[in-house]
């Protein structure tokens, strides 16, 4: 099943990652009316909307913003860059037990976005001021220096941070060598959209 590459689709028939894609029992019709408010309130923010890794994704100056993801329990904004957010709320949370920074907003109730909109517009007007300035958090160092994509892949992911936090380090390895050889941006962003079903199964780049 192949993720949507239009975002439009995603509020009608969800992202395309799984079986209940375009079914009643698709995540996103459990949250259909927030979703549609998130986007709103970025819409209104002047965000750019897109879709990446199957989600709609917002963008600003050149920059990924925020993301959206819908799952059984809640559903979430996720923040690129999200270390920049100074979060005087404390509304943001980890989007996984094993994400670096506390960049997404997880959201349990339909009209929680209308109570928290004057907020979420502030946070979406402080990351696109940030992309506008060209400022970008400091690197995280890592043992294995993970690229910038793959990084964004695991934090707006949670299950295939699970999983790949869950490889032997010589299985990480495998695919950071393969993503660090690439020179462009848009070619690691593939790449990690094409091990992504390699990383959930357990297997290294080279494992067939």
């Amino acid at each position: 099943m192949a993720m949507i590459t239009d975002a439009n689709v995603y509020f009608t028939d969800g992202c395309g990652r799984c079986a209940r894609f375009g079914t009643p029992d698709c995540s996103t019709k459990l949250w259909h009316d927030g979703l549609l408010a998130l986007r709103k309130l970025c819409l209104e923010s002047g965000l750019v909307e897109t879709a990446k890794w199957g989600h709609p994704c917002y963008m600003h100056a050149g920059r990924n913003i925020a993301l959206f993801g819908a799952f059984r329990g809640d559903y979430r904004l996720t923040f690129f860059n999200a270390a920049l957010l100074k979060d005087p709320e404390g509304l943001l949370k980890p989007a996984g037990p094993n994400a670096q920074v506390s960049g997404t907003l997880f959201l349990t109730d339909n009209g929680q976005v209308e109570t928290l909109a004057p907020t979420i517009s502030a946070y979406l007007r402080e990351a696109m001021d940030y992309a506008e300035a060209g400022t970008l958090p400091p690197k995280i160092v890592t043992e294995l220096e993970m690229p910038e994509e793959l990084v964004e892949a695991l934090d707006s992911d949670p299950e295939l941070a699970e999983a790949f936090h869950e490889l032997t380090p010589g299985r990480q390895k495998s695919y950071i060598y393969n993503l660090n050889s690439a020179k462009k941006s848009e070619t690691r962003v593939s790449r990690i959209a094409g091990f992504r079903d390699k990383i959930i199964a357990g297997k290294g780049a080279l494992d067939r």
